[in-house]
């Protein structure tokens, strides 16, 4: 099993970027934690972060060769991709949505996710737990639909 993490903008900037939301650890920690809980998983992950909405639509289009699920932390384009949305849509991947910090308790606009509706389940608020609750939710979720 294969699982693509995307990481979307300025996610390449924790640890430095609003450490009262997001906390001090850096994306590097992050991928580390995540490598750990794969391997005990035992699942296989492709790890990618961009800025740029097209390179993260054409990582999600690529995936559908390659992935049996996406992880994803759109960043600020949960607010605003279509885009994104419908490239999820497109590949016919499970995918969960992680947070870092609760979207929901938020400014209003951060609180209307775009990736949400073609998700099989979202985390948000735990912080970089978010993602291994995240990864073990689409792993479960993978493993339950294969033994069906």
């Amino acid at each position: 099993m294969k699982i693509l993490i995307i990481h979307g903008p300025n996610l390449n900037m924790l640890g430095k970027r609003e450490p009262s939301i997001y906390g001090a650890g850096t994306l590097q920690e992050i991928n580390r934690i995540l490598r750990d809980e794969a391997r005990r998983l035992d699942v296989k992950t492709e790890v990618f972060q961009s800025n740029s909405e097209g390179e993260i639509v054409s990582r999600i289009q690529d995936a559908m060769k390659k992935s049996d699920g996406i992880l994803i932390n759109p960043g600020a384009y949960t607010h605003t991709s279509i885009a994104i949305r419908d490239a999820i849509l497109s590949a016919g991947l499970p995918v969960v949505e992680v947070h870092i910090s609760n979207i929901y308790k938020r400014e209003d606009f951060r609180q209307k996710s775009f990736i949400s509706g073609v998700s099989v389940g979202v985390i948000s608020g735990f912080g970089s737990d978010s993602y291994i609750l995240g990864l073990n939710g689409l792993v479960n979720y993978l493993r339950g639909r294969d033994s069906q």
